[in-house]
């Protein structure tokens, strides 16, 4: 049997990385057992729909390199991908409900139900519409077929709900957290159709999913209290229900809630794969590898058995095993999650690396010509975190220090600064720079001073910091004439 997982997003707002982790986990799988990736539209929610949202969930996965195998852009035979369009397939299902006697017509009105929820609320604490008082509200329970019919036949607004049967015990099965047993009498009687004839949630993916052959469904614990509901569906229809895999929650990084929009505001972090319009920036804007990105949110919640926690998509793929994710929520860290990108990019290629310092460079493209991208990509490699401080990193090659950093002018100022840039610009202007370190070095070992406060100083004055690349490899690129004017400069200061 060929696996078949589904990622199925509501389009209603922009995709939240946890949404972007549950899509990875199904691709993952999905490769590794050389099975089929879906992608489906859950919109049946369409008063809270969001026009633009569709398009950024498929923009998204493209940039993260997650491509499904079947979807509203490459249809197979299980279509329509969107659940709008498939309202004839819904209808022949739940009428078999029907007549199954394992849903029923309520023909409550709003108002009453939450007068009914007010009250339940301040005398128990908790509002459920199940066996325990079904009978006390207007549903087809308590009425004739042919009453309830003619009720249908005039117009009045219904919703279909799940007849829960009382005191029955419901045995689900997950992948992670193994059996998990509830007694029906704590189970509501879900809205499987609401009154404007959509199906809810519930009972949309378990038709969907069996209709689309589904093998294994992969999404957020969050949908973990549903999963006795669905289980109960699969039963009424008599379908073999699939594997369930409830991912662990992505915790902000106090490890205290939910990571949240507001988390991302507050500490100054995405929380979102792209950007959102102008409103929110998301991790390609802020430079992330999409590699890295999705090498860091597949550790989350998830501890492969390997040494080297930086993994290619290929080799995360190899490592991915179900046994390996943890029940407990995973804490988010921004701070690992850009260590994770400074790993990739530093294991880019020569080719690579210059083909992405040439694309961030781009507004200054009458400063940097070929050869100078190429002598410059390799030196700031392992010194970019972020794709976006690679502009910065280049601009030491093209223009001399606007300032220069307060620590480090004090460690270079225990020495007679003048005197001694002096003596390194009377060094550069009598040697070639391939010899330069070598002659640093015989100066330093005749005048008896320590060559690191000579680098340190010669550092300071080319880039205006004691950290950065290798100096002399750094001079060598902007040249004698260059290096001996941002000497000049910093003498100015002293």
């Amino acid at each position: 049997m060929i696996e078949r997982v589904r990622f199925a997003p509501s389009p209603t707002g922009p995709l939240h990385i946890g949404g972007v982790r549950t899509a990875l986990f199904n691709y993952l799988y999905a490769k590794k057992n050389k099975g089929v990736f879906v992608l489906r539209i859950e919109d049946t929610d369409q008063k809270r729909k969001v026009d633009s949202s569709e398009e950024y969930i498929f923009e998204s996965l493209e940039w993260a390199g997650i491509n499904p195998d079947e979807s509203i852009k490459n249809p197979g035979k299980y279509g329509p991908y969107r659940q709008s369009e498939r309202q004839d397939i819904y209808k022949k299902y739940i009428e078999e409900l029907l007549d199954k006697k394992g849903a029923y017509y309520a023909f409550d009105k709003a108002e009453d139900l939450s007068i009914a929820r007010e009250k339940a609320e301040k005398e128990t604490g908790a509002f459920k519409y199940n066996y325990a008082n079904r009978n006390q509200f207007d549903n087809s329970l308590k009425i004739s077929e042919k009453e309830c019919q003619e009720r249908i036949n005039s117009g009045e607004e219904y919703t279909i709900r799940l007849l829960v049967e009382p005191n029955v015990e419901i045995i689900s099965e997950d992948e992670i957290r193994k059996t998990v047993r509830v007694n029906s009498n704590e189970l509501e009687d879900k809205v499987l159709v609401k009154g404007d004839g959509t199906p809810t949630y519930h009972l949309a993916n378990v038709i969907d999913d069996h209709c689309m052959e589904i093998t294994t469904v992969i999404r957020g614990e969050e949908w973990l209290p549903s999963l006795p509901i669905h289980t109960l569906l699969y039963n009424l229809y008599g379908w073999e229900k699939p594997k369930f895999v409830h991912l662990p929650l992505i915790l902000n990084p106090s490890g205290k809630g939910k990571l949240s929009k507001r988390d991302g505001d507050k500490n100054g972090y995405p929380v979102f794969p792209i950007a959102w319009g102008e409103e929110f920036e998301g991790y390609r804007e802020k430079g992330f590898l999409a590699s890295a990105h999705l090498n860091y949110i597949a550790q989350l919640g998830w501890s492969p058995k390997v040494e080297d926690e930086i993994m290619t998509i290929n080799e995360i793929i190899s490592a991915f095993d179900f046994n390996e994710i943890q029940k407990g929520g995973a804490r988010f860290d921004y701070d690992k999650a850009k260590w994770v990108n400074q790993q990739h990019i530093q294991r880019l290629s020569t080719e690579e690396i210059e083909t992405i310092v040439s694309a961030k460079v781009t507004e200054l493209k009458d400063n940097y010509n070929k050869d100078l991208i190429s002598k410059i990509s390799t030196l700031i490699q392992e010194r970019v975190v972020l794709l976006n401080d690679i502009p910065g990193l280049c601009e030491m090659f093209l223009i001399p220090p606007k300032a220069y950093d307060e620590k480090g002018m004090k460690k270079i100022k225990k020495v007679d600064l003048t005197s001694l840039i002096n003596e390194i610009k009377t060094i550069i202007n009598a040697h070639d720079l391939e010899d330069l370190k070598e002659e640093i070095s015989n100066f330093c070992i005749e005048n008896e001073i320590g060559m690191g406060v000579v680098m340190q100083t010669l550092r300071m004055a080319v880039v205006g910091s004691l950290s950065g690349p290798d100096i002399i490899k750094v001079i060598k690129v902007i040249g004698k004439m260059t290096t001996l004017d941002r000497l000049e400069l910093l003498k100015k200061t002293v």
